[in-house]
């Protein structure tokens, strides 16, 4: 799949995947959830101030016949029910409303209705970027803050995963410093280094894994062939992996904001897909979202 459209047709005629939102009373979290439910991707249950809900539902002519409503004033309760929806099987996916981050995922990792596994919970962003001709994934730019080399095996395996779903088999992942040589005095390039040669070890089954590389060199062929970087993944990086939740931000809004791409964005790791946005994203990249946590929930 080279874009977001194709997701989108990838999904039609496929069974339709259940969404619990908390905190729902959000202009472009309900446009997004409608558009949704409008290419039958994805039904949703709107948990949060219901009031609120049915304010925006009239201003944006949304029906709300077609959901559920679950009136909860308390965003933190709002939230903890929201997650108790998807752990008990009543929905297939969780968004993220308008309610801090913080707030919510003290929610998700609550012990008695959380949606723990035992992994590493970390975001994956999946981009579509003019002129580029397939869509680009960038981890980890919203949970981890500094990663160590162990929790980075499991960033990748995250993200190794939603990569698979929109058809990449054997994902070629970036490990980005900001140069191309290992320096001891920098940990990034070590960590990059040490993932490259357990990749080329066998010991991340099915991802091919190279670094330290800087962003050129990773999406550039010619800027790889320049420095002369000869991989399997330099210039041809399906995942890039930032040394730090840091970098991974700033990269992230680059593309947004400078090179006007596209983008969604889940958090992996936990028993079901999480659609984790930030509240300036579009109404069209929480659509996107949605789509790429349903694609990632089918079976």
């Amino acid at each position: 799949m080279r874009s977001f459209n194709d997701i989108l047709e990838t999904l039609k005629g496929t069974e339709k995947r259940v969404i619990s939102v908390a905190c729902a009373q959000d202009d472009d979290v309900l446009l997004a959830v409608e558009s949704a439910r409008e290419r039958d991707i994805a039904d949703a249950v709107l948990v949060g101030d219901a009031d609120r809900i049915r304010e925006i539902a009239e201003e944006k002519g949304i029906d709300l016949n077609n959901y559920k409503i679950v009136d909860i004033k308390d965003k933190n309760e709002a939230a903890r029910e929201a997650v108790r929806i998807v752990s008990t099987g009543q929905a297939d996916m969780l968004m993220k409303g308008i309610i801090g981050t913080a707030d919510f995922l003290r929610a998700v990792l609550d012990k008695e209705i959380g949606l723990r596994t035992g992994r590493v919970l970390s975001h994956v962003a999946v981009f579509e970027i003019p002129g580029f001709d397939r869509l680009m994934l960038l981890t980890d730019v919203a949970m981890v803050i500094a990663p160590d080399l162990k929790t980075k095996i499991d960033i990748i395996q995250n993200a190794a995963e939603v990569a698979e779903k929109i058809g990449i088999a054997k994902p070629k992942v970036a490990a980005l410093a900001a140069v191309e040589v290992v320096n001891p005095d920098m940990p990034s390039t070590l960590d990059a280094a040490a993932l490259a040669k357990m990749s080329d070890r066998g010991q991340l089954k099915d991802i091919i894994v190279d670094g330290p590389l800087a962003l050129d060199n990773a999406v550039s062929l010619e800027a790889a062939r320049h420095k002369g970087i000869t991989s399997e993944v330099a210039g041809m990086a399906d995942i890039l992996l930032a040394p730090d939740i840091e970098a991974g931000n700033v990269l992230y809004k680059a593309i947004t904001y400078f090179a006007g791409g596209m983008v969604s964005g889940i958090v992996m790791g936990a028993k079901a897909p999480i659609i984790l946005t930030s509240r300036s994203d579009s109404d069209e990249a929480k659509l996107n979202s949605i789509a790429l946590a349903t694609l990632v929930s089918s079976k």
